[in-house]
């Protein structure tokens, strides 16, 4: 008999920058992790907010609008940019500390796609340390906020409405039944052989959304960082856009600057197309180099890139640094409205497992966690008018209570897949491969939780891969490498709800 626990207040999902918003924003929660840390500790970037005098939300509006190829909701976008100040205040008022001048005014860092300096960073490029510190110190401070420690593996459905979650710790399953349950689980990066994103990111609570049959959205649109330290590692160290903003250039073997013939911004240029470059130079047999060398004081503003690079015996302000694209965010996801509300009732989702359309193809530098902040406060306000005590019979997926945990190495081959076929640059006839390679897969990879989760994903991002036949964003068809005016709107997709079966 699985032990079933009933809680009395809405349960979040996920315990970073966009789980502990919601959190703090409640009047009473649950929160449930799996012990791996998420991005948000990761997060070397800032918090892109308009606050100097040149600046206003509606400039930086404009911006996020501007690289997103078309498809980002301007309305949803508004929201983000008018909230920008004050979530910088309530971090402040949370007691992070942010980098400032010698009278206390915040420092501006400029990152690409920016008009104008307007990113907040900690720590030089610990930003996500920081803001997880203080939001971490206000969850413990709080009396009304109860953490628990678990791996969701699945949802539970009551009378066609989300009631709770399957906790799993190795053979044990634990079903807890919530009158709201919001998924605030990360992105999906561990899909591919090439990531800057922790053990963790594996895009479980898109797939458990999914089986549930919630509607997913924009699939296909994987963000690739440029930037990461080619050393051998997994995760790939993330050599932050700040350093491009601050001067870095891109280089070849021979120190000869590239970027300026593939965008007028030069190394300022939108993601996609700087991690598009650098994987030319590769592909043309070069190769791609981050020099640092002219940023001034770089040992002191930006100590996590000296570790990582330290690490493998290169000094940054002596060696340039040898760097590839890797999978970085997600701006694919359960499809939600600005309050996070999905297509299945009782279930909300928020920051990057959300698809909201904020970022639309290509999400804007230092937008993240913002995300997380002005979109973890709308959910949990939303969350306190919508909450249904589970009374019927909970229904959970059967694969739930029978797989084991950790996957095998069929994982590692769909990994190597992802990026050789539907990574930077895709083509029809390699998105056809992955699909059946995937398939020959699929069997063995369902074998455990972690396999099922990556078996469901990766077939959905090829499927929509494959129906996009342009490119736009983060989306790159080498097959039709224009964008097409007709295609110019999101995708979204319907998942069949598995079979459920009673539990508890």
């Amino acid at each position: 008999m699985t032990n079933v626990t009933h809680l009395d207040a809405p349960l979040i999902v996920g315990a970073g920058v966009a789980g502990l918003s919601v959190a703090l924003g409640l009047d009473r929660s649950f929160t449930v992790t799996a012990p791996e840390m998420g991005s948000t500790w990761w997060a070397q970037g800032g918090i892109a907010a308009a606050l100097s005098s040149d600046d206003s939300p509606e400039l930086h509006a404009s911006d996020t609008l501007s690289v997103s190829g078309g498809l980002a909701v301007s309305k949803v976008v508004e929201i983000l940019t008018d909230g920008g100040a004050a979530a910088i205040e309530r971090l402040v008022s949370l007691g992070a500390e942010f980098d400032r001048d010698d009278e206390g005014n915040l420092l501006l860092g400029q990152e690409g796609g920016h008009q104008t300096r307007r990113v907040v960073h900690a720590d030089g490029d610990a930003t996500g340390a920081e803001v997880m510190r203080a939001l971490t110190a206000a969850v413990d401070a709080s009396e009304t906020i109860e953490s628990l420690e678990g791996r969701v593996v699945d949802l539970v459905i009551v009378d066609d409405r989300v009631a709770g979650v399957v906790t799993a710790d190795g053979k044990k399953r634990t079903i807890l039944l919530a009158p709201a349950v919001v998924l605030a689980t990360g992105g999906a990066g561990r899909l591919y052989a090439r990531t800057t994103n922790p053990v963790g990111v594996t895009g479980d609570g898109i797939a458990m959304a999914g089986r549930v049959g919630a509607r997913l959205a924009d699939m296909e649109f994987v963000q690739f960082h440029p930037t990461a330290l080619l050393a051998g590692k997994d995760p790939m160290p993330l050599l932050t856009e700040a350093l491009r903003g601050e001067g870095a250039k891109l280089v070849d073997p021979h120190g000869r600057r590239f970027m300026d013939r593939y965008h007028p911004k030069a190394e300022l240029a939108p993601r996609d197309i700087v991690a598009r470059a650098i994987f030319w130079q590769y592909d043309r047999g070069s190769g791609a180099y981050l020099d640092c060398r002219n940023v001034l004081n770089f040992h002191e503003r930006f100590p996590t890139v000296t570790a990582h690079a330290l690490s493998v015996g290169l000094d940054p302000t002596e060696h340039l640094l040898p760097v590839s694209p890797a999978a970085h965010y997600y701006m694919g996801g359960i499809d939600a409205d600005a309050n996070g509300r999905t297509s299945v009732a009782g279930l909300w989702a928020v920051g990057e497992c959300s698809s909201t359309g904020v970022h639309g193809a290509n999400r804007l530098a230092s937008n993240s966690l913002l995300e997380g902040l002005v979109f973890g406060a709308r959910v949990a306000a939303d969350v306190g008018h919508d909450q249904v005590d589970p009374a019927g019979q909970p229904m959970a997926p059967k694969e739930a209570f029978d797989l084991p945990l950790v996957a095998g190495p069929a994982l590692e081959d769909l990994r190597q897949i992802m990026w050789d076929r539907v990574g930077l640059i895709r083509t029809g006839d390699g998105l056809w491969e992955a699909r059946n390679h995937i398939l020959e897969l699929d069997s063995v990879l369902r074998r455990t939780v972690a396999g099922r989760v990556a078996a469901d994903l990766s077939l959905m991002v090829v499927l929509a891969a494959l129906r996009r036949s342009e490119s736009r964003g983060g989306h790159y068809r080498a097959d039709y490498p224009e964008p097409d005016p007709i295609q110019e709107h999101r995708t979204l997709i319907d998942p069949t709800q598995v079979d459920l079966v009673p539990v508890g």
